[in-house]
């Protein structure tokens, strides 16, 4: 039904939205009236046979949609929201081998299999490398004097963790940013990259991937590919499984820690007493709350298996249930004073890492380091960084992007 709080059209999947803000007060007027609410489209708009999708804005119904796998399927529609009305049946159902999109029992052994990429141990490994890289990222973009802070360092720390983490050689690392940056660039015509040429791109990136995977099984080393795709004792991923799971990584992975680095160096440079807080004192809240503030993925999608009710809601057995943690993060029922950008928040119970159950990222230790070296390293080099511009941010559906902040170094 109607909100009489919300203009006639609006759709919080609009990629026209995202590209000029995140639709806060919309949010709130939602969690005040109608925390579940059925947000109309025109049929097929968003690649998938239906006329609309339930918004879900409270973080207590997030967190509900997303720990009840049983009742709430990644799987039947993916876990994207919207794609373009062009896309394919074919080409959604396709997307299934990527674990975002799967349900127990395959999303249980996949991530079980995954996760040994991403214990306490495994990413203290990272720390010195990724540490020094840091470091000499932001001493490189000190010697440029000035430039967009998303390319000379929001980018870099990501992709080489990424890189560090499956072994991608120095010279082949540009390709996969290259390959990232297409994938998820269908809905800005600014960068002028096409679905084809985006789905060209992930097939890329999953081909060498696989390849990576095939030479590991042929010749295991002592690194993460051949403890994922050469264990024979404790379950191992096929290769093509392996070059889904490196798909995932470049964006769940590279893409969401780099706008969350970039979100929080506008969050710092709007908000002067933060940033002279942090330098002073590195609080170790300040991740979380970047992570918060910024909220990379504004949401994702589950479908109902069966019929049920979810905040005074009936939802429809077939029907799209869109979680909004862009909402959730600022629900004033879980945060004092959401819209204060506070790096000592505790506790922080964000739902920018997702809402707990199955699909709780397994990177979040990995984006939370990076984030701090990142941060530490600016701090101790580019002091008094400073704004020069608006950011520019991307046009996306699902996707809290900045593709250009330019700042003086110093």
């Amino acid at each position: 039904m109607p909100c009489p709080a919300l203009p006639d059209g609006f759709d919080f999947t609009d990629p026209d939205v995202y590209h000029h803000r995140v639709p806060l007060p919309e949010f709130a007027a939602l969690r005040r009236t109608a925390p579940v609410w059925w947000n109309a489209q025109p049929h097929g708009i968003a690649g998938f046979d239906d006329d609309g999708y339930w918004v879900v804005t409270r973080h207590a119904d997030v967190k509900e949609v997303s720990t009840r796998p049983d009742l709430y399927s990644a799987a039947l529609n993916t876990s994207i929201i919207r794609f373009n009305e062009h896309i394919s049946r074919d080409q959604i159902d396709v997307q299934r081998l990527i674990m975002l999109n799967m349900d127990p029992p395959e999303h249980t052994r996949v991530r079980q299999i995954v996760q040994r990429g991403f214990t306490p141990r495994a990413v203290r490994s990272l720390e010195a490398a990724l540490r020094g890289r840091a470091a000499a990222i932001v001493a490189a973009a000190r010697e440029r004097g000035s430039g967009d802070f998303v390319t000379d360092v929001a980018c870099e720390l990501p992709l080489q963790a990424i890189a560090e983490l499956i072994g991608v050689p120095q010279e082949d690392r540009a390709r996969i940013f290259d390959w990232s940056n297409k994938m998820i660039a269908y809905d800005d015509p600014e960068l002028a990259i096409t679905e084809e040429v985006g789905a060209n791109s992930a097939m890329e990136l999953i081909s060498y991937a696989m390849n990576l995977a095939a030479a590991r099984k042929e010749c295991p080393a002592k690194d993460i590919v051949s403890r994922l795709v050469a264990a024979e004792d404790e379950g191992n991923l096929a290769s093509d499984e392996f070059g889904f799971f490196v798909l995932l990584l470049a964006v769940a992975g590279n893409e969401t820690t780099r706008n969350a680095i970039s979100h929080g160096m506008h969050a710092f440079l709007t908000h002067p007493g933060q940033w002279e807080l942090y330098k002073r004192e590195r609080p170790a809240t300040a991740a979380e709350e970047i992570v918060r503030w910024a909220t990379p993925v504004v949401s994702f999608q589950r479908t109902a298996t069966r019929d049920t009710e979810l905040g005074g809601a009936r939802i429809r057995a077939g029907q799209r249930v869109g979680i909004f943690y862009a909402s959730a993060n600022n629900d004033p029922e879980v945060f004092t004073d959401p819209e204060v950008f506070d790096i000592t928040r505790d506790p922080n119970p964000h739902l920018g890492f997702g809402g707990g159950g199955p699909h709780f990222c397994l990177g979040r230790s990995l984006a939370a380091l990076e984030i701090d070296l990142v941060f530490n390293a600016v701090a101790d080099t580019l002091p008094d960084i400073r704004l020069e511009g608006e950011p520019r941010r991307l046009r996306s559906a699902w996707l809290n992007g900045i593709k250009e902040l330019k700042v003086r170094y110093g």
